[in-house]
């Protein structure tokens, strides 16, 4: 059952594609094992959902991600994706160890905020800004709303067209009662071209984003 510490952490899954062309590297064979985590993800994510197995494929997947930050040193690509997949542990996990894993999470994409802010989307400042913005404060956790609002303004100043970035702003947002603010932005990640090569992923994106825009819209 997820906890009830952390389980609004719903999951930070980053385009890997913008206006339909990868954001390939000079590196194909890490490209290919990156894409192989985003699809795994997406299939445990959304496919699985509810299934007894779902921790456990998810944690085998965090473990693959931290074995490409060694395959591949010095690149940033995996470590965002090990915090991705680490974050979204602590939303699976029992309420005892999802402080814990929230934390690992943090500290791998510290890391590859060092690296690189502006890779994948921005996805290291993001994925840190959805765990301030959504871990319990003090004395609990590390939940800082200040330290979020840094991070996710940075993170769609440097990717203005990445949808993750602009949905993550968006739901911060609107967790602020910034709804107007939430609403511009929603509208503004709607209106990017589709993912085509995260289908999946591309779908149920943006299903919770109309969700949340007509909540914006309501209040």
């Amino acid at each position: 059952m997820p906890n009830k510490l952390l389980g609004v952490l719903t999951g930070i899954a980053f385009a890997w594609v913008t206006g339909g062309a990868a954001l390939a590297s000079n590196n194909k064979a890490m490209d290919a094992d990156i894409h192989a985590i985003e699809l795994q993800w997406e299939h445990i994510k959304f496919d699985e959902d509810g299934s007894p197995n779902q921790f456990a494929h998810i944690d085998a997947l965090a473990k693959f991600a931290a074995s490409l930050a060694e395959k591949y040193p010095g690149r940033v690509e995996p470590l965002i994706w090990e915090g991705i997949v680490t974050s979204e542990e602590a939303g699976m996990a029992g309420t005892l160890s999802a402080l814990g894993y929230a934390k690992t999470a943090r500290a791998v994409l510290e890391q590859a905020y060092e690296k690189d802010p502006a890779a994948l989307d921005a996805g290291a400042p993001t994925s840190l800004g959805v765990l301030y913005s959504r871990v319990p404060g003090f004395p609990i956790g590390f939940g800082d709303n200040d330290k979020a609002r840094e991070l996710l303004t940075q993170a769609v100043s440097l990717a203005p067209n990445g949808m993750d970035a602009n949905y993550f702003y968006a739901d911060f947002l609107m967790t602020q009662h910034e709804y107007a603010a939430a609403y511009k932005v929603l509208k503004h990640a709607l209106s990017l071209p589709p993912q085509t090569k995260r289908p999946l992923w591309d779908k149920n994106r943006r299903a919770v984003m109309r969700e949340l825009m007509a909540k914006a819209a309501a209040n």
